[in-house]
C-alpha cells in the first residue's frame, strides 16, 4: 500500500544559463572617430590617385607618373601609373564611403608597400623618410581590420554588415601578397 503523504514530483527543467550581454564596442564616439579617419585617409589617397590619373593637384598625370614608374624599375610605366592611380582613387573613395572597407584598406596597404619600397627605408623622418607612407599604411590596415563603423555604406551590405576580423585579415594579406608580386616584377 502506498501512503497518501508520498507524492511524486517531476524534475524541473534546468533554467538556461544567463550569459552576460557583450559590451558594445560601437559607440557614437567610436563610430565618429572611424568616420573621421576614413574621410581623411580615404580622400587623401583618392587625391593622390587623381594626381596620377588626371594630373590634378599638380600631379604628373599618366605620362609623368609612368615615366617615374619606368625610372623606378617597373615594366610598362604608363600601365603601372594607371594601376596605381585607380587603386589609390578607388581604394581611397571606398575608405571614405565605408564601401567594401576591408578591400579598400587592402588596396591602399598594397599600394603603399610599393611606395615604401620605391622610396627606400634609408630614413624614418621626412624629407627622405617613410613616416608619411607608414602612417597611411597603418591607418588603412587598421580600418580594414576594425571595420568602418556604423556610419558607412558597408552597413547596408549583408556580408559586411557585421564586420568580421577574418574579412579584414584576409583582405590585408591579399594586399600584401599583391604588393609583393608587383615588387617582384620590378627590375
Amino acid at each position: 500500500m502506498t501512503s497518501p503523504s508520498v507524492t511524486t514530483t517531476k524534475p524541473q527543467a534546468a533554467a538556461p544559463a544567463v550569459r552576460p550581454e557583450p559590451v558594445a564596442l560601437s559607440t557614437p564616439g567610436h563610430d565618429t572617430g572611424l568616420l573621421l579617419l576614413r574621410l581623411v585617409l580615404g580622400l587623401t589617397m583618392a587625391a593622390h590617385g587623381t594626381q596620377k590619373l588626371f594630373g590634378w593637384f599638380d600631379g604628373g598625370g599618366i605620362s609623368g607618373t609612368g615615366q617615374f614608374f619606368t625610372a623606378s624599375g617597373y615594366p610598362a610605366g604608363d600601365a603601372m601609373a594607371v594601376l596605381a592611380g585607380l587603386t589609390e582613387t578607388l581604394g581611397g573613395l571606398g575608405l571614405a564611403l565605408g564601401l567594401l572597407t576591408p578591400l579598400a584598406g587592402a588596396a591602399i596597404v598594397g599600394t603603399l608597400i610599393n611606395a615604401i619600397a620605391v622610396h627606400g627605408t634609408g630614413a624614418f623622418f621626412a624629407p627622405k623618410g617613410i613616416e608619411y607612407e607608414l602612417l597611411l599604411t597603418a591607418g588603412a590596415a587598421a580600418l580594414a581590420l576594425t571595420g568602418p563603423g556604423r556610419y558607412a555604406v558597408d552597413r547596408f551590405l549583408p556580408v559586411l554588415r557585421g564586420h568580421r576580423l577574418a574579412h579584414g585579415a584576409l583582405a590585408v594579406a591579399l594586399g600584401v601578397v599583391l604588393a609583393a608580386v608587383l615588387l617582384l616584377v620590378r627590375s
